[in-house]
């Protein structure tokens, strides 16, 4: 053990364990041939199981239970007490004595995006995957993908508004687009774009406005598979 590793006498280590710098760990257990990255910390009464990959910048705090092949991505917080305190009603600082440790659980085969945050009394279910800068409230159930970001993905809506001699719709992001483009089921249509996913469009958005930007003029319609 080197002299950036701090590991309590009481941490039991199985097999093949690979730690990096700059880890703290004590009174907690640790499975066999699980990586577990730098600037980590691990509380005491916490478990992490067999062939799991901790990465850096990230806090397992006491009553968390990893269990085997968990992967958890960089700095991933565990909470375990819903209101904490730094003091009791009568202004003394808070011991273990003046709260409970509220329990959270990660089933086997379960991935943790980098960024979360898990809330206490949590059970993310078996081989469940939770998306990168989430915030976990409640239970997940197995095989359960669920994202933050992802629920922030759906289709969008664009007005237009008709030319009056209607040749043309117009948008005023996308700029105008003909009846030609429209009958071929181009992106420029007005039906194919109620249903662009929202990444779809405001990437569109962004070209062309760069190209208004260096050509001065409104560019031609964007075709989106």
């Amino acid at each position: 053990m080197n002299e950036h590793v701090c590991i309590a006498p009481d941490v039991k280590l199985g097999q093949g364990v690979k730690l990096s710098k700059f880890i703290n760990m004590y009174g907690c257990e640790i499975g066999d041939e699980t990586k577990i990255g730098a600037f980590v910390e691990i509380q005491k009464n916490a478990r992490v199981g067999r062939r799991c990959k901790i990465s850096s910048h990230t806090f397992i705090c006491e009553g968390v239970e990893i269990e085997d092949n968990v992967f958890i991505g960089h700095n991933v917080a565990f909470i375990n007490d819903s209101y904490p305190r730094a003091t009791t009603a009568s202004g003394g600082l808070q011991t273990e004595a003046d709260w409970h440790v509220e329990k959270t659980r990660i089933c086997k085969g379960a991935s943790i995006g980098s960024g979360s945050t898990i809330l206490s009394n949590v059970t993310v279910g078996e081989n469940a995957i939770v998306g990168a800068g989430s915030v976990v409230t409640k239970r997940r159930p197995r095989k359960c993908n669920r994202s933050r970001q992802s629920r922030k993905i759906s289709t969008v809506r664009h007005r237009t508004k008709r030319v009056k001699h209607g040749k043309f719709d117009r948008d005023p992001i996308f700029g105008p687009s003909d009846t030609a483009s429209r009958a071929r089921g181009g992106a420029s249509g007005r039906c194919q774009r109620k249903h662009l996913p929202m990444q779809d469009s405001l990437a569109a958005r962004w070209l062309r406005i760069s190209k208004r930007n260096l050509l001065g003029s409104v560019a031609p319609s964007i075709a989106l598979e």
